[in-house]
């Protein structure tokens, strides 16, 4: 047993390494993105199924409350956690429109769409992403090895792995490293000693 844990956590950090130590510009440009559309008072619509749903919540709630300072509420919103409208959506049309509906119905100018997705095929990631391309939000994609969401989002961010949770601990490590420099941007006061 101990063998095996030592391996999944040099897997983990390896691939972190790895996505990270790659892609080191285009997580500053994402994390300037998101300074940005919050500094002009506007919001970050999130979503993802499964796992991704989840670092949905996490990270709106890490820019709506706090991350690491004291700091004003910044506009974060998931689009994986209103059970109503998300049922009503999958019942009435189809659960492919249940992220596309709501883009549609919150984005407004200047919004900032995040789509999720491990395999970056998932079509209601997809369709949302198109949605809000064509009312004229910036696109930011996290996904593992790319799939159809690396060839639609404006920005994308990718995790080379085989394994879908060592994509997932890498898309929190770089949320949580997008959290971080957005904090700074905004409010560097905050950082100095």
């Amino acid at each position: 047993m101990d063998a095996i844990i030592e391996q999944i956590l040099e897997d983990s950090i390896a691939v972190k390494k790895k996505a990270i130590g790659l892609q080191k510009d285009v997580i500053a440009g994402a994390a300037a993105r998101l300074a940005d559309c919050v500094a002009a008072g506007h919001k970050i619509l999130l979503f993802g199924n499964g796992g991704s749903a989840a670092d949905c919540q996490h990270i709106a709630a890490e820019f709506v409350n706090r991350f690491r300072i004291e700091r004003r509420p910044l506009g974060a919103i998931a689009l994986t956690t209103d059970t109503s409208t998300l049922t009503s959506i999958g019942n009435d049309y189809h659960f492919d429109e249940v992220f596309e509906r709501q883009v549609r119905a919150l984005g407004r100018d200047g919004d900032l769409a995040w789509g999720i997705s491990t395999s970056g095929n998932s079509p209601n990631v997809l369709k949302a992403v198109e949605a809000a391309k064509q009312i004229g939000l910036y696109t930011l994609g996290m996904t593992g090895a790319g799939g159809k969401l690396a060839d639609v989002a404006d920005l994308v961010l990718r995790v080379e792995s085989d394994s879908t949770a060592r994509v997932q601990e890498t898309h929190i490590t770089i949320a949580h490293i997008l959290c971080e420099l957005v904090d700074r941007i905004l409010f560097p006061q905050a950082f100095e000693e």
